[in-house]
């Protein structure tokens, strides 16, 4: 049996973590094992539709390297692959079911969903009246015109049971379940409904989703087994958690890829980090690309617990990206966080000194502000044990350092560090004595991305000169 996995996501805005790692680990799941992976994107609840979020769907998981093998955009065989699209196959589905004694016609005013504070549907037992109903005056009403929805009938009794590759054995009374609306009155079929359909006739194999899914199985097994279906395999993910108390939601102000995005942070480096939420690959390896990832998954090692999702983890893992990119395209990347960077100032010798000392592009902003305008600073910045530097020390390098930089033609890091370096050793000083006292002058700060003279090779050479003039003057 091939493996068939999908996505199934609703186009109700940004992509939150918990959705993208449920994409990635379907993508994975199915590649390790030489299957296909699906995308479809299931729009019918129209009132949480929100416009252009089916374009973020697509742009992030071809950012992350996530290709989907059918789908709206690329077609396919089991098509259409939105559901507003599909909205003719359900009824006929519904109308069956109703037949079989799955389903029954209800009459009722339509009940508002009701969602919990992290967004997800609450799921409240509603037993129906209606399903007392015989069907023959069932459909005289709707024959009538008296509008009606279909709602799953439950009548069994005792526990229902299935097998869920994470959780193992899962139990529920069916007493428990509520009789849900399948098919709405415009027409529109429910999630509850029309995911059950689509990952039949798409053939999908593996179902992958939220644990908060696992009460809500029990009602889909009931459609699969009426309709004589093979039920799919199924996985359920543990929450991804902002703490032990949390579950992380972009409603509490928690990130989303987007906003994870525009802090700075690499793709790469989100899509790695999220695949060791709720799986480790059995070694201490921690970095992998998505083609790697694609060889070494296996549902086995998922595990139930809630992931806590870590900022500062996922911000030492950019911060290995970042160092591990080539110079070209660190530039390309920092090149928009330096587009007010003062005319005289070498940037692509400023992305260089950055590179090694930066763990997220929106860090940049605060480790170059210096450089548009020195701050304001007083003489006890000279003085640094470590150094051997002070007050006195500092008015008798700068004037030395000016004469040296003043005289200087070569105007590159290794030739400015071999000047300063010379000039400590003429003087009977140590090399921290001159460069030290350089750095605080060219910046006014006791912490830059890059020493002395790589500091003077970004500003050049007058900004320097200018800069060493403003420290003597304040010696």
């Amino acid at each position: 049996m091939k493996i068939r996995t999908r996505f199934a996501p609703s186009p109700t805005g940004y992509m939150h973590i918990g959705n993208l790692r449920t994409a990635l680990y379907e993508y994975l799941i199915a590649k390790a094992g030489g299957g296909d992976f699906l995308l479809r994107i299931e729009d019918t609840d129209q009132k949480r539709y929100v416009e252009g979020a089916t374009d973020i769907i697509y742009d992030t998981l071809k950012m992350v390297g996530i290709n989907w093998d059918e789908g709206p955009d690329i077609g396919g065989d089991f098509g259409p692959y939105i559901q507003s699209e599909r909205k003719d196959l359900y009824a006929p589905y519904a109308h069956k079911l109703v037949e079989l004694g799955g389903a029954h016609y209800c009459f009722c005013a339509e009940r508002e969903k009701e969602y919990d504070a992290e967004g997800n549907e609450v799921i409240c037992k509603f037993e129906d009246p209606c399903k007392r109903i015989p069907l023959e005056e069932a459909r005289r009403r709707i024959a009538a015109g008296e509008p009606y929805t279909i709602r799953q009938t439950i009548n069994k009794t005792g526990k229902s049971k299935y097998e869920d590759k994470v959780y193992g054995i899962i139990e529920i009374d069916y007493d428990e379940l509520d009789e849900g609306v399948l098919l709405k009155t415009d027409g529109f079929p429910t999630y509850n409904f029309a995911n059950v359909i689509d990952d039949h006739l798409m053939g999908i194999t593996h179902v992958v989703r939220g644990s908060e899914y696992l009460p809500s199985t029990p009602k889909y097994n009931l459609m699969y087994d009426t309709f004589g279906w093979e039920r799919p395999v199924y996985v359920h993910l543990p929450p991804v958690m902002k703490d032990a108390q949390h579950k992380l939601s972009k409603r509490n102000g928690d990130a989303s890829f987007q906003d994870l995005l525009a802090k700075g942070y690499l793709p790469e480096a989100i899509i790695n980090y999220i695949a060791l939420l709720g799986w480790n690959p059995g070694t201490e390896q921690e970095i992998f690309s998505i083609k790697e990832l694609e060889q070494i998954f296996s549902i086995d090692r998922l595990n139930k617990s809630p992931a806590i999702f870590d900022i500062v983890k996922l911000t030492w893992m950019n911060g290995v990206y970042i160092r591990n990119l080539p110079a070209e395209e660190f530039y390309r990347l920092a090149e928009p966080h330096l587009a007010d960077m003062p005319a005289n100032v070498d940037k692509r010798a400023l992305a260089a000194a950055l590179q090694p000392r930066v763990e997220t592009f929106g860090q940049i902003a605060e480790q170059v502000d210096f450089i548009k305008e020195l701050p304001d600073y007083t003489p006890e910045l000279f003085v640094n044990k470590k150094m051997k530097t002070d007050i006195e020390v500092a008015r008798k390098a700068l004037p030395l350092i000016k004469e040296v930089l003043t005289a200087q033609t070569e105007w590159n890091n290794d030739a400015l560090f071999a000047a300063l370096k010379s000039l400590a050793e003429a003087n009977g000083m140590k090399n921290g004595q001159i460069l030290y006292p350089a750095r605080i002058a060219f910046s006014g700060r006791e912490t830059t991305p890059g020493g002395a003279t790589e500091l003077a090779v970004v500003l050049g050479k007058d900004e320097c000169l200018r800069r060493i003039d403003t420290a003597i003057a304040k010696l």
